[in-house]
């Protein structure tokens, strides 16, 4: 129990961290072009994961062709599409509106299954993407905003809502693989995939006037780069061995509690009721979506449990044969 209750707290302190990119995004995107920002914090964090990598001994999959395509839409959406999206969202909605819906996300990649994969959702799994959508819904409400910010804010929210359909591409594409990729290779993966993707389009979009970032941005950039992309991917693959993925995915219930704290104490961005109720309706749902992604789990491990059983009780005894 002792390592269970280890598992979840860093499961728990990995989250904390991913909450905090939503409040380092509104400092970055304010200063720096998205694809820019991107493309320097994988440029930080790959080093980092090549280090990794040389230091336990691992290697880089080799990997077919299909897998390769899946592998490179995971960066696409993953790396690129959620930061850029993520990036430009905050700035407009704010990191405490942007924090609530990346909460969104387990009931936005069971929804994500449901249309694209053909599982079916139970009434735990549909009740729970119906309270997501609530909890976005009530985000956007008219706060104490003037008028003319509203569209700003929706905008935003509609932008931060594509980083969560981007992120839920990336676990569903993750699924689809032929065969697991190591985590520590994957990470190192997608960080090269996005660098790969991202230098490009910042190539592109760069102005002739030579390059100025402020002390904030950059030091938000590099904290983006070393403490949740690489402390949390540690933290979070560390908790996950430990304990079940159920247990595990309760954890990401700190993420929007997180976001929202840290936007007050670090933004002084001001919590309404509104949000105050937005956040507690993505809570539920993700209470709901876990719950119910536990019950599957467990009854498919009653019935795999039951299938070894009859199929042992038909074979002769090892003693007796």
């Amino acid at each position: 129990m002792r390592e269970v209750f280890k598992g979840q707290l860093l499961c728990c302190l990995a989250m904390v961290l991913v909450g905090s990119t939503v409040v380092v995004s509104k400092i970055i995107g304010v200063e720096v072009e998205p694809f820019l920002a991107t493309a320097m914090r994988h440029a930080l964090a790959l080093p980092v994961f090549l280090l990794l990598m040389r230091v336990k001994g691992e290697r880089l999959p080799r990997v077919g062709a299909r897998d390769a395509a899946l592998l490179l839409v995971q960066a696409a959406a993953g790396s690129v599409g959620y930061t850029v999206l993520l990036l430009q969202g905050v700035v407009l909605a704010g990191a405490a509106n942007a924090g609530i819906v990346t909460g969104t996300l387990p009931a936005v990649a069971a929804l994500f299954a449901v249309l694209f994969l053909g599982e079916r959702p139970g009434w735990r799994l549909g009740l729970a993407i119906a309270l997501a959508a609530l909890g976005v819904v009530v985000v956007t409400l008219p706060s104490g905003d003037a008028p003319a910010l509203d569209g700003q804010r929706l905008k935003g929210i509609a932008l931060v809502m594509g980083a969560v359909a981007c992120e839920a591409v990336f676990i569903l594409a993750n699924k689809r693989l032929s065969r697991p990729v190591p985590a520590l290779a994957l990470s190192t993966l997608m960080c090269a995939g996005g660098l790969l993707l991202s230098v490009g389009p910042a190539w592109l979009v760069a102005g002739p006037a030579p390059l100025v970032i402020a002390t904030p941005a950059l030091l938000g950039i590099v904290y983006y780069a070393w403490v949740p992309t690489v402390l949390g991917f540690l933290l979070w693959y560390a908790g996950s061995a430990r304990t079940s993925g159920a247990r595990a995915s309760l954890a990401t219930a700190w993420l929007p509690v997180s976001a929202m704290l840290l936007s007050a104490l670090c933004l002084a961005e001001p919590i309404s009721a509104w949000q105050g109720l937005g956040l507690g309706c993505v809570l539920l749902a993700m209470g709901m979506a876990t719950s119910g992604a536990s019950t599957q789990a467990a009854t498919g491990d009653r019935a795999t449990k039951n299938s070894r059983g009859k199929a042992s009780s038909r074979l002769p005894s090892a003693r007796g044969g």
